[in-house]
């Protein structure tokens, strides 16, 4: 009863301070006190009123614990109040960078916002899970920013005032996501191998290598795959961008619930704010790791949508998201860990549920499934209001042992799954073919899902298994295991090595897909995978710019999807086997 009554005045505190924040600068110091009794110890709120030095010192401490804290267990986010600052802020695991105004360009950032190679030799391959939303930045280091990243990074509704790098002094990068962001420079993608851009602007972009897709963006560059390795969608079919919390610094503060776009190009905030319906933050329950999963039920059966402050929550059941609308909103990527061997979350068959900014973690006790959407068989059409998840990631292994048969297992039809990285571990504690078990990353069930962003890794079988029609998947890009023992072990049919990348169910009659990257990294000898896209040949399915490459010195992959295309084979009789369309053209 006690921790109900300080969480309650708790809100009432944050909100009576914003108010008063708003009215009278001198107030700043307390904002901050009051604030911190709703949002916990793990979310730092900064105003333009507060001294820099205190602001950066606090950044850097975060920092210095972040940097390379690539399996730990601190969890961390920034808030901006509306205003100005000059700061330089690195970005490091774990820490999310949030601006608080209606644009991005209501909280603006004088220096230097940045996230570096985790790894010796400005080696990013290893930046994973942190992002940046919301506000603007005026680079001062040579006018740039630099975001060198790989997978789990968000990057959203952010404008750039200058230019962007996506690399460190061309170190090795791979993969990262760009979305609702204006730049008003160049990006240049170096060494990034892949990359998706969806719904955003700039004055140019420069770069290639493996697989660059570009959706529903105003001014791709010039070009057309193979060379360079451009996939260019001119609009984005079904989209919802991400939620956003912001307050205008009287009071009042919401979570933004953008409106669904179809066919859409470019950034939603060019008039303003992005248009959609505000719910306020008082129709929110606010929890904190220390809340037990049934108590957290509770406030979702009442009603309540739900901020999960950073940090891990351990779960003896799931999160149960049953109503039609509910928004499940994380901070700092709050981690759920269940241990009892069930799902971390699921997700009924209700309209506009949304799920967003949320790690999934594999508990040591094996999940049937990690996160459940919808209802096995169910035929309900959410064309009208999909069901979004958006930067959900998931992970077995790693930080310990993790089990899981399915990590993300889509049944409700008209899904919109906006950006996700589903990795078995390749590294890291607990971390063996016997040790972190993975059956397959994303099962689809469901009817007319889209998928933007999608990272599937390592997993035992098919990394994606697709039984749903209708489907659509722009940008993929898959590492499959690197540890099976034998061929034997990896093998799923007679004749056939290994399991697919991208399965298609031999039932479906239509899917369609653009820009598919899939590599191999074989640590034992004598193992080959035979295709790395395994799809029905029918009218209706259809495959746009796909590229394999066998990696480090075994093993290779004989296809690239069915039996077209020529082998990747690694070392140095090294091939890059690409195919543009299949079935090709007539």
């Amino acid at each position: 009863m006690r921790s109900k009554l300080a969480r309650h005045y708790g809100v009432l505190f944050l909100f009576a301070a914003v108010a008063l924040w708003s009215v009278a600068p001198a107030f700043a110091q307390f904002t901050m006190t009051t604030e911190a009794l709703a949002w916990g110890p793990n979310v730092q709120i900064f105003s333009p009123q507060m001294p820099a030095a205190e602001m950066q010192q606090k950044i850097d401490a975060i920092y210095a614990a972040q940097e390379h804290s690539e399996f730990g267990t601190q969890r961390n986010a920034i808030l901006l109040l509306p205003g100005d600052y000059h700061l330089d802020i690195p970005v490091g695991f774990y820490t999310q960078i949030v601006g608080l105004g209606a644009t991005p360009d209501a909280v603006h950032v004088t220096g230097n916002v940045h996230a570096d190679a985790s790894l010796p030799r400005n080696n990013a391959t290893c930046t994973f899970w942190r992002g940046v939303e919301g506000f603007s930045v005026t680079p001062t280091v040579d006018g740039t920013m630099q975001w060198a990243v790989s997978q789990a990074v968000f990057f959203r509704r952010m404008h750039v005032r200058g230019n962007v790098v996506l690399h460190q002094k061309r170190g090795w990068a791979s993969g990262g996501w760009i979305s609702d962001s204006l730049i008003d420079g160049n990006v240049d993608s170096g060494s990034q191998q892949q990359w998706i851009s969806r719904n955003t602007e700039w004055k140019s972009w420069t770069g290639s290598n493996w697989n660059m897709v570009f959706v529903g963006v105003n001014n791709p560059p010039q070009g057309e795959w193979p060379q360079p390795p451009y996939t260019k969608v001119a609009t984005a079919p079904l989209v919802r961008e991400k939620p956003f919390l912001w307050t205008d610094g009287k009071g009042n503060w919401n979570v933004r619930v953008p409106e669904l776009r179809k066919d859409s190009t470019g950034i939603t905030w060019h008039s303003g704010s992005t248009p959609g319906r505000d719910i306020p933050l008082s129709k929110f329950y606010i929890a904190k790791p220390s809340d037990s999963a049934a108590a957290i039920n509770a406030e979702l059966t009442k009603g309540k949508h739900l901020f999960l402050t950073p940090g891990i929550y351990d779960l003896t059941e799931p999160l149960r998201v049953t109503k039609a609308n509910t928004v499940v909103l994380g901070l700092g990527f709050a981690t759920l860990r269940p241990v009892k061997g069930t799902a971390a979350m699921t997700v009924g068959d209700a309209d506009g549920v949304i799920v967003a900014s949320v790690l999934i973690d594999a508990g040591e006790a094996k999940s049937p499934v990690l996160m459940e959407v919808g209802t096995a068989g169910s035929k309900a059409s959410h064309a009208k209001n999909p069901i979004s998840l958006h930067d959900v990631f998931f992970r077995v292994g790693g930080a310990g042992v993790g089990k899981a048969d399915v990590d993300l297992r889509v049944n409700a039809n008209d899904t919109i799954i906006d950006h996700t990285w589903i990795w078995r571990a390749d590294h890291g504690k607990g971390v063996g073919w016997d040790q972190n078990l993975s059956t397959n990353g994303l099962v689809v069930n469901g009817d007319r899902v889209t998928a933007y962003g999608l990272f599937v890794e390592h997993h035992q079988q098919y990394q994606v298994l697709w039984n749903g029609n209708s489907g659509r998947t722009y940008f993929y890009q898959s590492e499959i295991p690197y540890d099976p023992p034998t061929q034997p072990a990896f093998t799923s049919g007679p004749g056939v090595n290994g399991w697919a990348s991208y399965k298609v169910a031999d039932r479906v009659t239509s899917h369609e897909a653009w820009g598919l990257g899939m590599y191999s990294v074989f640590r034992k000898p004598d193992v080959k995978l035979t295709r790395a896209i395994e799809v029905p040949v029918k009218p209706g399915v259809r495959f746009h710019h796909m590229i394999t490459i066998a990696l480090d010195d075994k093993g290779e992959i004989t296809h690239v999807i069915n039996d077209t295309g020529e082998a990747a084979v690694p070392g140095a009789h090294r091939t890059v086997p690409r195919v543009t369309e299949f079935p090709e053209k007539q």
